[in-house]
């Protein structure tokens, strides 16, 4: 066998057993160490790029675990800086906004306009409290810049073009101080859930948002919100001149009042008085909102219904008590010229003529909103464990 190492000949079998022991105490205390601490991730660690150069942390650590790491949509609600007081985390921020300092977020905006050169503080030297929007083409020019003179400086003016004419209108000299957005062939409501947002209107206490084909003659609009906050009135339009043309008789215009909130109307379109169209009701053509009653409604409005039928038989939802907050302003009224300007903006469908083919579209678009809201309803009342009540249609 050969000669042995004298180390190996003269260690005696107590040392032997000594080494066993000692590594299996020594193993025994790793185990206990390991499950006393939790599983250490390998992204907690601030490793040096280049000890780790191709390394996907995230991914080495979803393969330990079995589990992938997908992107969530929904923003933390809790600080992953727990730990950390240097770093900034804010649950009650703005969502997305919860790294900010609280004093430095701007929350709401506005459609102020402001120099490219100066002190920024000295840019505004005056702040409109009221905001009217026109939804115009380039053929009604005259029409909307005699509308536009009824609006004092007092209000921020916002033009909407749906035939992408937009320079040529700086031959009026308001219009140099105007907002002009233009998108081709959408409609006011298309424009309003986009460009409308409450936090970028929050400035205003009052927003129209009307139509182009408005004679405003017998109309002043400092007297009508003078008339609207005197009666309390959060969602109203001027009444309108008596015509053949009228749809509703509670949008005509009453010559003995300053101002209705209900009305008669044909046998069986009103079984509750206090529900459109005899109460509660405007029409969407020459709207006037305040600020808390635009929040609500700028939720309603669907992104892929453009027309707006039927939202003027749901705005009640969004006012307490709705026939004493929805009116007509009687004693500044405004001519409805149904100028056919939009609708002209169509194209054929199924052999009807572009006019008619918007037509149909915009009683679709009241169906189709009508089901929704109900459907909505339902299904909010039955979450919460209540028979819903009956629902009328829109």
């Amino acid at each position: 066998m050969g000669n042995l190492p004298r180390s190996v000949v003269s260690r005696k079998p107590t040392d032997t057993m000594r080494i066993i022991l000692t590594s299996f105490a020594g193993v025994l205390f790793g185990f206990f160490i390991g499950v006393s601490f939790p599983t250490l991730s390998l992204t907690k660690f601030n490793l040096s790029s280049s000890l780790l150069p191709e390394a996907d942390l995230s991914k080495l650590e979803g393969e330990k675990t079995g589990i992938l790491n997908v992107p969530v949509s929904n923003a933390p609600t809790e600080s992953p800086h727990l730990n950390d007081t240097s770093k900034i985390w804010v649950s009650s921020n703005p969502r997305g906004a919860e790294r900010l300092a609280p004093k430095i977020i701007a929350a709401e905006s506005d459609f102020y306009l402001h120099k490219l050169w100066g002190n920024p503080s000295e840019d505004l030297t005056s702040r409109p409290r009221y905001l009217v929007t026109f939804t115009v083409g380039y053929d009604q020019r005259n029409n909307i810049d005699a509308a536009v003179k009824k609006f004092s400086e007092n209000f921020t003016i916002v033009l909407f073009h749906y035939d992408g004419r937009t320079t040529e209108w700086d031959e009026f000299e308001w219009s140099k101080r105007a907002i002009h957005i233009s998108a081709r062939k959408q409609t006011k409501w298309w424009y309003a859930k986009r460009f409308l947002h409450p936090d970028i209107v929050a400035a205003y206490d009052y927003i129209f948002i009307w139509d182009e084909d408005l004679g405003v003659e017998n109309f002043d609009a400092e007297e009508y919100l003078k008339l609207a906050r005197k009666h309390g009135l959060e969602i109203s339009q001027p009444g309108l001149e008596p015509n053949r043309k009228i749809t509703w008789q509670m949008t005509k215009r009453r010559d003995d009042r300053e101002v209705h909130k209900e009305t008669e109307e044909k046998p069986g379109r009103c079984p509750d008085p206090h529900l459109p169209p005899c109460a509660a009701f405007i029409e969407i053509m020459a709207p006037v909102f305040s600020r808390d009653a635009w929040r609500c409604i700028w939720h309603m409005i669907q992104n892929d219904l453009v027309h707006g039928w039927g939202i003027d038989f749901a705005l009640r939802k969004c006012v307490e008590p709705a026939h004493e907050k929805i009116g007509v302003v009687d004693a500044q009224w405004v001519v409805h010229q149904s100028l056919p300007s939009l609708g002209s903006q169509g194209e054929k469908y199924e052999g009807h003529s572009p006019w008619r083919a918007v037509r149909l579209r915009c009683r679709k678009e009241w169906f189709i909103f009508d089901d929704r809201m109900k459907k909505a309803e339902r299904a909010y009342f039955s979450s919460m464990g209540i028979d819903p009540p009956k629902l009328k249609s829109l």
